[in-house]
C-alpha cells in the first residue's frame, strides 16, 4: 500500500504519540477493538471519539461487520456519518439511524470469483459451509451453523446462490463466509489462502473456524487508502485499531497503528504500538493521549 513498497512487521518501530505525525483520521475496528466484549460503547470511548472529532480528527469505524449490524455505533459516526463495512466491501452512509444506511461504495465480490472460491476451498478442505452476504440480504447453507443472530433469507448450496439466476441474482455480494467444524482457524486460514490464490481475498476476525472472502485487492486497509485518498489525507496522518488478522493490512498501512491488548499474535507485530485491552477502553486510551500531546 505504501509508495516505497510495503512496511513488514520487521521495520516497525514502535511510537508513543508525543513523537508521531499529528492525525488527522483514525480508524478504528470494532469487535474486541473499540467496543467491549458485551458489544458496549463505553462512556469514556464515546467521549473521547467525540473529542477527537471536536478537535478536527475524522474517526471512521472500519469492520468486518455489515451495514445492518452497525447500530450499535450509528450514533457515534459525527459529522461525516460514513463507515467502512464487511472488511472493507462497501463504504455505508449511516445517517438517518438504524435501516436507513445508504451504500456510497461498493467494492463487490463478482460471482464467477465467489463461485471458484467455494468450489477451490471445498476441495481443499472438505466439509467447508457457506453463507453469502449481499448489500441487503444474507443466505446460508442448510448445514451452516448458527454464528449470526439472524434467520438467512434463502437455505441453499452456496452454487444455487451465487447462480446469475439465483435469490437476489441482480445484487452484487460483499462477502462468503466459509465455516469449517473442524479445523484450526490459522491453518484453516493459511489453506484457504494456498487454495483459493488470487481468485478473491481471504482473512478472519472470528476465534472459531470462520473465513471471509471478499474481491480481490479488497480489504479494510485499500478501501481506508481510497477514502483517504479522496480528503487528501496520507498515511501518515492515519491512527488505526484493530485485534485480528482482518486488520493487519489496515494497522500496517497507517502512520500510526495500535493492537489492542487482546489482540492477535499476528496484529502485535503489524502495529506499531500497543494499547491495553478492548475491555480496559484501549482506544479511548491512545486517543485521550493523542489529543494531549497534540492539542
Amino acid at each position: 500500500m505504501r509508495e516505497n513498497g510495503p512496511v513488514t512487521s520487521a521495520t516497525r518501530q514502535p511510537e508513543t504519540p508525543a513523537c508521531a505525525t499529528p492525525p488527522r483520521l483514525i480508524a478504528t475496528d470494532l469487535d474486541g477493538t473499540l467496543l467491549r466484549d458485551d458489544k458496549s460503547v463505553s462512556a469514556r470511548t464515546v467521549a473521547a471519539l467525540a473529542a477527537a472529532e471536536e478537535a478536527g480528527i475524522a474517526v471512521f469505524f472500519v469492520t468486518g461487520r455489515p451495514a445492518r449490524w452497525m447500530d450499535v455505533v450509528s450514533d457515534h459516526v459525527h459529522g461525516h456519518g460514513l463507515a467502512i463495512c464487511g472488511n472493507g466491501a462497501a463504504v455505508v452512509d449511516l445517517h438517518g439511524g438504524p435501516g436507513a444506511h445508504r451504500f456510497v461504495k461498493v467494492r463487490e465480490l463478482a460471482r464467477e470469483n465467489a463461485l471458484d472460491a467455494v468450489r477451490l476451498l471445498r476441495d481443499a478442505a472438505p466439509g467447508t459451509v457457506y453463507a453469502i452476504e449481499q448489500t441487503y440480504g444474507f443466505h446460508q447453507e442448510p448445514a451452516y451453523p448458527k454464528l449470526h443472530m439472524e434467520i438467512p433469507d434463502h437455505l441453499l448450496a452456496a452454487e444455487d446462490i451465487l447462480a446469475v439466476d439465483g435469490p437476489s441474482g441482480g445484487e452484487p455480494v460483499l462477502k462468503v463466509l466459509a465455516y469449517h467444524p473442524d479445523l484450526d482457524p490459522d491453518a484453516f486460514l493459511t489453506l484457504a489462502r494456498l487454495a483459493v490464490g488470487d481468485r478473491a481475498t481471504v482473512t478472519r476476525s472470528s476465534p472459531s473456524a470462520l473465513l471471509e472472502i471478499s474481491g480481490p485487492g479488497v480489504s479494510k486497509a485499500s478501501t481506508l487508502a481510497l477514502e483517504c485518498a479522496e480528503r487528501g489525507i496520507s498515511h501518515e496522518e492515519v491512527v488505526a485499531f484493530g485485534d485480528m488478522p482482518n486488520d493487519v493490512e489496515m494497522l500496517t498501512w497507517a502512520g500510526q497503528s495500535y493492537a489492542m491488548g487482546n489482540a492477535h499474535p499476528a496484529v502485535i507485530a503489524a502495529a506499531s504500538g500497543r494499547t491495553v485491552a478492548n475491555n480496559e477502553d484501549g482506544v479511548a486510551v491512545v486517543i485521550e493521549q493523542l489529543l494531549a500531546a497534540h492539542g
